[in-house]
């Protein structure tokens, strides 16, 4: 992960990952201690030591494979995953074995800038470079008007046959002095790309776009000396105008699609006001808080950190972080996060996590690690690319070659050779895949749902069958106690001491409803040797005996519980105290979340099959499953044969989507094709999904799979875009119907087109 670095004059990004943010410039004393000190992006996890560098040269899917290729060619490097879209790459290593400024010097080698990825200078970096793109654009489209205002004049053969010749030379002249000036500015983002590559002995594709201009401006010159007829000042500047156009716009159109990931990382606040012992305040850079600092959070700001409301009471916005429109009451105890806005009165909040492990952090590092995973569709355009590239270089040599050996001038072969060059190279190709996973995940993410792995959304797309798991899934997991229940506030305080060790919302209820009865008495007592066994309950020594909290059947007491359990339709648990005394139960109330039938139904209409598997009683089940609207339901389910039933499902030919949020759910979850769990999971399950949706609705559930499929539509159609126009351009381009400056507007077209296509994800109508 990237920390930010400590400067509160310019607007920060998540430190984490994401794309570039418009920012302005940074302080150059901090960004020459940023140079000099690469460790400090360097993200350490056990074994294992990471780092997102910017690759701003890494324009197309020959270059990302040069990238990757260069870098796992170190030992130490353990993976490179490069994301075409952001222009940046993660690299992970062996610490020890490798260097940050080793990886850097590997890519350097192959012709490629790299640098630390650090919002501060990226952002600017972007910035600038949509700036000299466009001014570069305004250059080559007036130069090449005024240009082709002489050219035109020429061809129509405006002047006398005395004047003819001397006419058409002033003319020639007057197109040399515009455009000459004209290529050697609109042309630097070319031409610094290309020789960079050639000094360091390799290619990329800015070195056939160069020598095409370069080459039709030096024609043009030796024909203008000596008296020619024909001159190309046209072409090279039109040629640079229309391949700045297809640039331009590729940058900002691809910056559209992470939009999203920009306007989380623009959540980041720059300061915190810190509250010292002493009550003094002090304004800090976000990035200095750490764990158990109290902050100050004026009504209108933006929570710096992850903490816990210690005093003052308030609204709060998590709209872009949760997905819920519907702000957010808060007191005292409650959490709040990094991101979220302040609404209507100040608080107070102790911090409970750093700036890089905050929700906000997570949430864009999952982002990352979802655009830079290679599902099938990638794979498969990475390894077309591979071929790909050396069969073009060999066809432009043979068109070169063949038209040679055909009678043409070497001048008009070799502009067919770089026409071919041009027009073959795989850009649409590379991004077919990329731009769309960046559009959809952004889209998801702007509803409240992240995609954690890369090929979640094409194994969503298969899938024919959802089951759900009911508890904190289907149902909200808010539950209550039933009514009218006479407990023993000390047996209510007993079993909340086994229940706080626990994630479970039955467990979670059972802690409140000790606390609303009045039976906590200040803060619960600690158990010793407790273990939670999934699918069963809690189990712990509590004052010398052996305490059991869970379901009926795993206590052994089936017999006594029986007609209570068999008229219950809500869930329940069961507390043995270890005092040899019959057990006792505490019966909840969980109401399915208010969208659950919706959801149900519209998942239906997409042809899917909705199953509720739960290791709950079967008459709470069975009332769950009815309320939701889902038919096939199953009960008293353990892990063991939730795991069964789903191997039993694939059998049968079908592809599942596991949703479940349990303990007990995450082997299902990793068992299931695909797997999403919401964001209150436990922390396991949180891992096994391969999805995590966050707020009160289910709704997005749905969603998820309408866009996973939308996606994949869009992935085929721009697969079948690219290879089309490769299909029509390329034989084009070597029976010679086509110049470079042609080649260069469907070069640049087919890469527009298919990130056109992709960013049709994020219309209104799109779920």
């Amino acid at each position: 992960m990237t920390p930010t670095a400590r400067d509160e004059d310019n607007t920060q990004g998540n430190a984490s990952g994401g794309v570039p943010v418009t920012l302005g410039p940074a302080d150059p004393a901090a960004a020459l201690d940023r140079a000099l000190g690469l460790e400090r992006y360097v993200r350490r996890d056990g074994d294992s030591a990471s780092i997102s560098l910017v690759v701003p040269g890494m324009h197309c899917a020959g270059c990302m494979a040069k990238v990757e290729r260069a870098l796992n060619g170190d030992e130490a490097v353990t993976g490179a995953r490069a994301n075409l879209s952001t222009k940046r790459v993660s690299v992970s290593w062996t610490p020890g074995r490798t260097t940050p400024e080793a990886l850097i010097a590997r890519l350097d080698a192959i012709g490629f800038d790299a640098a630390p990825f650090d919002p501060k200078l990226v952002g600017s970096d972007q910035h600038t470079r949509e700036g000299e793109l466009l001014r570069a654009m305004g250059v080559s489209g007036f130069a090449a008007a005024n240009v082709m205002l002489l050219s035109v004049s020429v061809w129509a053969g405006l002047w006398s046959e005395d004047m003819a010749p001397a006419t058409r030379q002033l003319f020639h002249w007057i197109s040399a002095l515009i455009a000459i000036p004209a290529v050697a500015y609109a042309g630097r983002p070319f031409f610094r790309s290309a020789l960079g590559a050639l000094r360091r002995r390799t290619m990329n594709m800015d070195v056939p776009i160069s020598l095409a201009v370069v080459l039709a401006l030096a024609a043009s010159m030796i024909e203008a000396a000596r008296g020619g007829e024909h001159v190309y000042f046209d072409a090279s500047v039109s040629l640079l105008f229309f391949l700045l156009i297809g640039r331009y716009l590729d940058v900002r159109m691809r910056g559209r699609a992470t939009e999203a990931a920009q306007n989380l990382l623009g959540l980041k606040a720059v300061a915190a006001t810190v509250v010292r012992p002493d009550g003094s305040r002090a304004q800090v850079p976000v990035d200095a808080l750490d764990p158990g600092m109290r902050v100050l959070v004026p009504a209108g700001m933006r929570v710096p950190a992850d903490g816990v409301v210690r005093a003052g009471a308030s609204s709060i916005d998590a709209g872009l972080i949760t997905g819920e429109a519907v702000p957010e009451d808060v007191g005292e105890g409650c959490r709040v996060f990094a991101g979220t806005l302040n609404l209507s009165a100040p608080i107070t909040v102790t911090v409970t996590k750093r700036d890089e492990d905050s929700l906000l952090a997570e949430i864009v590092r999952l982002m990352e690690a979802a655009e830079q995973g290679r599902a099938d569709f990638v794979q498969l355009a990475d390894k077309l690319v591979r071929f790909y590239a050396p069969a073009v270089h060999i066809l432009a040599a043979g068109t070169f070659g063949g038209w040679m050996l055909a009678g043409a001038t070497w001048h008009d072969a070799l502009l067919k050779a770089v026409a071919v060059l041009i027009i073959t190279c795989p850009c649409a190709l590379g991004l077919a895949v990329p731009v769309v996973q960046v559009a959809a995940t952004g889209r998801l993410m702007r509803r409240g749902v992240l995609v954690k792995t890369g090929d979640a959304l094409e194994r969503l797309s298969r899938a024919d069958t959802v089951v759900f798991d009911k508890t904190g899934t289907l149902t909200a997991g808010d539950l209550t106690l039933v009514a009218g229940q006479d407990h023993d506030p000390a047996d209510l305080r007993l079993a909340a001491t086994l229940a706080q060790n626990s994630r479970h919302p039955l467990s979670q209820a059972i802690v409140r409803a000790a606390g609303a009865v009045g039976a906590a008495g200040g803060a619960l007592p600690s158990a010793d040797e407790v273990k939670e066994v999934p699918g069963c309950g809690l189990t712990g020594r509590v004052d010398g005996r052996t305490v059991r909290l869970g379901n009926a059947a795993w206590l052994g007491h089936g017999g006594e519980a029986g007609t209570a359990r068999a008229e219950a339709a809500g869930p329940e648990m069961w507390l043995d105290r270890g005092d040899g005394g019959a057990p006792l139960r505490f019966a909840f109330l969980d109401h399915p979340r208010a969208d659950a039938a919706e959801t149900v139904a519209a998942l239906k209409r997409l042809g899917m099959r909705v199953e509720l598997l739960s290791g709950d009683r079967a008459p709470a089940v069975r009332a769950a499953a009815e309320a939701a609207g889902i038919d096939h339901w199953h009960g008293q389910k353990s892990p063991a044969d939730k795991i069964a039933h789903l191997k039993a499902l694939a059998d049968q030919g079908h592809t599942v989507a596991m949703v479940g949020d349990g303990l007990n759910d995450a082997p299902a979850l990793a068992t299931a094709h695909v797997s999403v769990s919401p964001a209150s999971a436990a922390d396991v399950s949180l891992t096994a999904a391969d999805v995590v949706f966050q707020g009160e609705q289910l709704g997005p559930v749905a969603g998820l799979f309408i866009l996973a499929r939308r996606s994949q539509r869009r992935i085929v159609e721009n697969f079948g875009l690219a290879l089309t126009y490769n299909a029509i351009a390329v034989p084009l381009a070597v029976a010679g119907f086509v110049t470079p400056l042609v080649a260069a507007i469907a070069m640049s077209s087919s890469s527009i087109l298919v990130t056109a296509n992709a960013l049709r994800l994020r219309l209104k109508e799109s779920p």
